[in-house]
């Protein structure tokens, strides 16, 4: 019993530092979205003017953040001012989490 539970002990241990990037990507992703929610609203619902972004798909999201950035978009006013102090992996992570909320993937 006890070599079986060794074994599956150093089987798993070099998982954990993924499983631990995994979180702290997560807190970062959820810490960075928090910005969003002065405009946006806290899930990303706000009704209103500016558009909802929750529950949206991530490649939409992911494609109108990455103008933003890029190509200083017409269409709004601070928004490629705001998407330029990210990276871009940090908008495609961005558009993966608002893309979830309201949806089942999140539960």
């Amino acid at each position: 019993m006890k070599t079986r539970f060794a074994l599956t002990f150093a089987l798993l241990l070099p998982a954990l530092p993924a499983l631990a990037d995994d979180q702290a990507n997560a807190a970062q992703t959820a810490l960075l979205a928090a910005s969003c929610a002065n405009c946006h609203g806290t899930d990303g619902k706000l009704a209103g003017v500016i558009p909802a972004i929750a529950n949206r798909p991530a490649t939409a999201l992911e494609n109108q953040l990455m103008e933003f950035k890029h190509n200083d978009s017409t269409r709004a006013t601070v928004m490629p001012r705001i998407a330029k102090g990210y990276s871009d992996d940090e908008l495609k992570a961005l558009a993966q989490y608002f893309s979830r909320i309201g949806s089942a993937q999140q539960r």
